[in-house]
């Protein structure tokens, strides 16, 4: 015991100030490669003699994304070293190509490793078309756990890109309903898998009803009842019990993301609506603000039969703003046409008095619930010197007031000019909006020259790569009205145009943390420098500069995520660069830090946390850090909370 002790307390603890990965020239050399999409520079380190020269190099192409290289990443697979196994698989399966199917299900047969199996049949789920679906579960499982957990995320990763069958729902429930039950990951992806089928709701209803009116109500982690809640949703009117069920959990579930999940899967016919409304009006009255948003949401889309006045009178009685706005459309929405000129009227006083810019915004959007609003929103929206996020909200609203079967006919020329004068302000956000409505032959007859003239106008004002979004937003509408025989690509910024700055990334150790204090309360994240070099150089240079301090979380989704980091603060903002997108080996799980973007390839400053594991957006959004302190902070989070400074916080 002594001996063991004193072996115990010789082994050394990692240093959170250890130096990261890129002291070594050569990895620097291939993330290079990687920022620069130079798969020739890349392709010879696939067959290098040192298998960690081999592994990043597999991984580098996981952010590439060429196609082409799948020839010298399928060999990989058979690799000695399992980490190389792993990140090849991870590799192929990020560019989703197809031709990998065969090689791919006879590797899920021959690996040995658990691990690496795994990668495997979740690459074999995202490169598997409709017709290769069954090569999934061609490999049998029996009752090895591993191999199940496996077989869930290939089921899963499919389910997440559209691709699913009543056979795929059929072998997901025998995995959930196993005598051997699978660990939390591998529930949470065949609860996943069944979430995100998409148009067999009535074979999710047969084939896995019941299974999931008992994992929605007993499964131990929250994230699989929720999963588990959301595709109950789907099969709620075919499966008997189910509307209950997800009143039950809307209201009485012990995790608020739960009772989220619960809430939007609520059915709205007839026949359960009034189920479903007692539940809605109960959780109205949740502790936690983001059940009580949600339900306000559900009522604003799904209510029917309620009286504008007491949905009104009752927001009135909401403390959270956010609560109280989304009420408040709700009431306009559902009102009189007697009745809904006082409530608006009282809106209008509210607006004005409103303490805050998103406030204010959403007040906006409650008024567009009445078509006679469309005067005031227009002048608001445009009123001189109006802050670029009342002004987005505004024009939003303009544009659901157009799709109202209310909005007169005699307005739409009003509308039209409105969004002419939008496209004339060379306000990014405007413009995005503008475009996208002029493109819509839903809000548009025909475009005339004139817009057509007026959309290149407005690009050819824009500062690339900066507003990439909105020059995007500009092109989709010009390929549209000009019947484009195929998409115009973007000008993406290149890693000449801003390359990982090397310097900054050696001088940011392993571990090293970044104090998030904000309105409601500190985070304290931590950086992935070796998973994701330029994004943490780019973020360390902004967290130096100060550049981040009294910004706002102008974005949150109850059990999704918080977002922030736009100097605008309506989310079209970003820094004067874009960064080349890095899909480390990483997962989004709660406390996840990822950058966003419109695209790939076009990532700033914006960066967003997650409430919860949020699979759909692995490989697609870079995790370039993670929560390691206040959590709890993160939950509280809403739109208007300030970020009042980060710092880089001393690990010595």
């Amino acid at each position: 015991m002594l001996l063991l002790l004193a072996a115990c307390a010789r082994t050394p603890r990692p240093s959170a100030s250890a130096a990261n990965k890129f002291t070594d020239a050569t990895l620097r050399q291939i993330g290079t490669a990687q920022d620069e999409r130079n798969t020739s520079a890349l392709l010879p380190f696939l067959t290098s003699a040192n298998p960690t020269y081999r592994r990043e190099a597999a991984l580098a192409f996981a952010s590439v994304q060429e196609k082409l290289a799948s020839p010298y990443l399928l060999p990989l697979l058979r690799d000695a070293d399992p980490s190389v196994r792993r990140a090849a698989a991870y590799a192929i399966g990020q560019t989703g190509d197809s031709t990998a199917v065969d090689s791919l299900r006879v590797r899920v047969l021959k690996e040995p490793d658990g691990l690496v199996r795994r990668y495997v049949h979740e690459a074999l789920g995202r490169c598997v078309t409709r017709t290769s679906l069954p090569e999934l579960w061609r490999v049998e499982t029996l009752n090895d756990t591993a191999r199940m957990a496996a077989l869930a995320w290939g089921l899963a990763r499919a389910s997440m890109r559209g691709i699913s069958s009543p056979e795929g729902i059929r072998r997901t429930v025998l995995l959930l309903n196993s005598d051997k039950p699978l660990p939390d990951p591998g529930r949470l992806a065949a609860a996943l898998a069944l979430a995100r089928t998409r148009g067999l709701d009535d074979d999710l209803a047969r084939l896995a009803g019941a299974t999931l009116l008992r994992v929605a109500a007993k499964d131990k982690y929250y994230a699989v009842r929720s999963a588990a809640a959301t595709a109950l949703g789907k099969a709620a009117l075919s499966t008997k019990g189910a509307p209950e069920a997800l009143a039950r959990l809307a209201t009485k579930d012990a995790d608020y993301r739960v009772r989220v999940a619960a809430l939007r899967a609520l059915p709205f016919s007839t026949e359960t609506y009034a189920d479903s409304r007692a539940a809605v009006f109960s959780a109205l009255g949740d502790g936690r603000e983001p059940v009580a948003l949600t339900a306000a949401e559900w009522l604003l889309a799904h209510g029917k039969g309620e009286t504008g006045p007491a949905l009104s009178a009752r927001a009135d009685r909401i403390k959270p703003w956010r609560v109280r706005a989304t009420l408040q459309a709700a009431a306009v929405k559902m009102a009189s046409p007697a009745s809904r000129p006082t409530l608006t009227e009282r809106l209008q006083s509210r607006y004005a008095s409103a303490p805050t810019v998103y406030e204010k915004g959403y007040l906006l959007q409650a008024l567009g619930e009445d078509p006679q609003s469309f005067n005031f929103i227009l002048k608001e929206t445009f009123a001189p010197g109006q802050s670029p996020v009342v002004a987005g909200y505004g024009l939003n609203t303009l544009v659901a007031l157009r799709r109202n079967s209310a909005f007169p006919a005699e307005r739409q020329a009003d509308f039209a000019a409105a969004m002419r004068q939008a496209l004339g302000t060379g306000d990014v956000a405007l413009l995005s909006t503008a475009s996208e409505a002029l493109a819509d032959a839903k809000l548009y007859a025909q475009a005339q020259p004139a817009d057509l003239q007026a959309l290149r106008q407005a690009q050819a004002k824009l500062q690339l790569p900066r507003d990439i979004e909105a020059w995007q937003g500009l092109q989709a509408a010009l390929d549209k009205l000009e019947k484009a025989p195929k998409p115009t690509p973007a000008p993406i910024g290149t890693a000449q145009q801003h390359p990982i700055d090397w310097s900054v990334v050696q001088s940011v150790p392993a571990g090293q943390q970044v104090r998030l204090r904000t309105s409601q309360g500190d985070i304290l994240l931590e950086l992935l420098v070796n998973e994701a070099p330029g994004a943490v150089a780019s973020f360390v240079t902004l967290v130096r500069s100060k550049f981040y301090d009294n910004l706002y979380f102008h974005r949150v989704v109850p059990n999704f995520v918080a977002q922030g980091g736009d100097p605008r603060g309506d989310g079209s903002g970003s820094a004067p660069y874009t960064l080349r997108s890095e899909f480390g080996d990483l997962r989004y799980q709660e406390g996840s830090v990822g950058l966003a973007s419109s695209g790939k390839d076009t990532e700033s400053c914006q960066f967003f946390i997650t409430h919860a594991p949020t699979p759909h957006l692995d490989g697609r959004y870079p995790i370039f850090a993670r929560v390691v302190g206040g959590m709890d902070v993160v939950h509280k989070l809403e739109i208007g909370d300030q970020i009042l400074s980060m710092e880089l916080v001393n690990l010595q």
